[in-house]
């Protein structure tokens, strides 16, 4: 397939990559103001979400709140192609680590390592710092484009940073690769309308994929949450923890709750750099009116 205007996008998305991480942050900050417009629709998603979540906050906080992250969500486009394309020269010394132990103790059972992380804006750049602590790249769970020619973009340049990537529902590849003793890192808190509990995050009810207990055992896969921020002086802490104690209970819907949890304290640390732009509680329970 032919996509050529996908050329000087990856030809522009290579230098932006290799920017000092001040210049990248003020690009990012700039093209937000500049598309701002054309944000309609995720400001209002955003604005939705915020109200329902931090209703302790006045419409002035709340405002303020939306407009953080929605320059993190552009900001969050520029941090994946420097993600994708940075050499490794540029990322050093841009991040700082904590728990790492947790994963080479398990990594050094041959077992594979299911990373339960959440939608922050910067994700995919977390997933390639820790792989190039690591020395080895980390798997990831990659939502499909419809469009053809972004598809073939992006599957292209995470590939020699990702390996092949997993899509959504690729559950056979998902067993394999844990099987196979690979770090995937897997964030089950986007809406889920199949194999779903409904449960609080935030105190509102949240459709959220109840499986992943059952995914990690078929797997054979030690689990560890991972959470990770953007600091005020640019760079970025990554933290690995022990999975919690008692989880799996058995209880597959217990479990999502207590994932949820641990989301929202980590949300609460930095809540301007989760992405708030999507459509978190668009399934409902029966009987519950659209939120959106």
């Amino acid at each position: 397939m032919r996509c050529l205007f996908t050329v000087p996008l990856a030809w522009g998305a290579k230098v932006v990559a290799r920017l000092p991480q001040r210049a990248l942050l003020g690009l990012g900050r700039g093209t937000a103001w500049l598309a701002w417009p054309l944000l309609r629709k995720r400001r209002r998603i955003a604005a939705i979400n915020i109200a329902l979540c931090f209703p302790g906050l006045d419409a002035q906080r709340q405002a303020a709140l939306v407009r953080e992250t929605l320059v993190n969500t552009v900001v969050g486009v520029f941090e994946m192609m420097r993600a994708w394309y940075a050499p490794s020269a540029t990322l050093a010394g841009m991040v700082r680590i904590e728990g790492i132990e947790h994963l080479r103790a398990a990594t050094a059972q041959g077992r594979g390592v299911m990373l339960l992380c959440g939608h922050f804006t910067h994700a995919e750049l977390a997933a390639r710092l820790l792989g190039e602590a690591l020395g080895h790249p980390l798997r990831g769970i990659i939502r499909r484009y419809n469009n053809p020619c972004l598809e073939q973009w992006f599957s292209q340049a995470r590939r020699p940073v990702f390996g092949t990537t997993l899509a959504k529902r690729d559950v056979r590849g998902l067993l394999r690769a844990l099987s196979d003793g690979e770090v995937v890192f897997y964030a089950a808190d986007q809406d889920f309308n199949f194999q779903h509990a409904f449960v609080p995050f935030f105190g509102v009810t949240a459709a959220t994929l109840a499986a992943t207990p059952d995914l990690a055992r078929r797997g054979r896969a030690t689990v560890l949450p991972f959470w990770f921020r953007r600091e005020d002086d640019g760079r970025y802490l990554l933290r690995i923890e022990p999975c919690w104690p008692g989880w799996p209970s058995g209880d597959p819907e217990r479990d999502a709750a207590h994932y949820m949890q641990a989301l929202e304290a980590a949300v609460r640390e930095s809540p301007g750099q989760y992405l708030w732009a999507h459509r978190r509680f668009k399934t409902r329970p029966p009987g519950e009116p659209p939120l959106y």
